[in-house]
C-alpha cells in the first residue's frame, strides 16, 4: 500500500471523526473511526481531540492488532473495529455516543421499526447486551448483533456502523441516530402508540433500495 494512499485515507478518516463532533454525535474524545487500507487499519488514537490530529499522528494496526504506524496509542475500542474487519467486507467503521441512539439502547432490545430506513442497515437494528467498553466481550456482543446487519446499538453505550466507505458508514450512523430520535419523539406523545412497519413492508423497501441512486 502506497504512502499516498495511506495519507489520503488518514485525511478522510480525520475529516469524518471531526464531523461526528460537529454533528453532535460525540462529545469530547468519545467515539472513534477507522478505515481499512489493504491489510492495514487506520484508526483514531485514544483520548486525543480530533481537531488536534495531523498527518504526523497517523495510527495504523494490522488485522491482529499490532501497531505498525504511529506513536499514539490506538482507540480503546480497537477490538470492536478489528472484529468487524475480520468478519465482514467493511472498509470503514464509525462508533459514536449519539444521544438519541444511546437513550434507545437503554430502553429496548431492538429499535422498533419506526421507519423504512432500517432496511439500509439490513433490517431491524439490534441492541447488544451491556459489556465494559474496550473489551473482547463487547466486541463479541457487537459482532453477534451485526449478523446480517451493517449497524447496531450498544446497550447503555452508543452506535456502531460499517460500510464500503467512510461516507457510507457515517451516513448509516446518522440515519440510525435519526430513526432513534423519531421513535423516541413518537413514543413520547401521551395516549398514542406509534405505528410500526411489518417485516414484509421492510423487505419490500429493501428490494426497492437495490435500484436506488444513480445508474452505475
Amino acid at each position: 500500500m502506497t504512502q499516498d494512499a495511506i495519507e489520503r485515507a488518514w485525511d478522510a478518516l480525520v475529516d469524518t471523526a471531526r464531523r461526528t463532533v460537529t454533528d453532535g454525535l460525540v462529545v469530547g474524545t468519545s467515539g472513534n473511526v477507522s478505515a481499512r487500507v489493504g491489510d492495514l487499519v487506520l484508526v483514531t488514537p485514544s483520548g486525543v481531540p480530533y481537531h488536534r490530529l495531523t498527518p504526523a499522528d497517523t495510527v495504523a494496526v494490522d488485522l491482529d492488532g499490532n501497531q505498525v504506524r504511529g506513536r499514539l496509542a490506538p482507540t480503546s475500542e480497537l477490538p470492536m473495529h478489528l472484529e468487524i474487519y475480520r468478519h465482514t467486507p467493511a472498509r470503514a467503521v464509525v462508533h459514536t455516543h449519539a444521544v438519541h441512539a444511546t437513550a434507545v439502547s437503554a430502553l429496548v432490545t431492538e429499535l422498533p421499526l419506526i421507519h423504512y430506513m432500517a432496511a439500509a442497515l439490513g433490517g431491524p437494528v439490534r441492541v447488544t447486551p451491556y459489556a465494559l467498553y474496550g473489551t473482547e466481550e463487547l466486541a463479541g456482543n457487537m459482532l453477534r448483533a451485526l449478523d446480517d446487519r451493517t449497524g447496531c446499538l450498544l446497550r447503555n453505550h452508543g452506535t456502531v456502523t460499517y460500510g464500503d466507505s467512510l461516507d457510507q458508514a457515517y451516513d448509516r450512523t446518522a440515519q440510525l441516530e435519526w430513526m432513534c430520535r423519531v421513535w423516541l419523539t413518537a413514543a413520547s406523545v401521551p395516549g398514542h402508540t406509534p405505528s410500526l412497519l411489518s417485516a414484509a413492508e421492510l423487505h419490500e423497501v429493501a428490494e426497492k433500495f437495490r435500484g436506488y441512486g444513480q445508474p452505475r
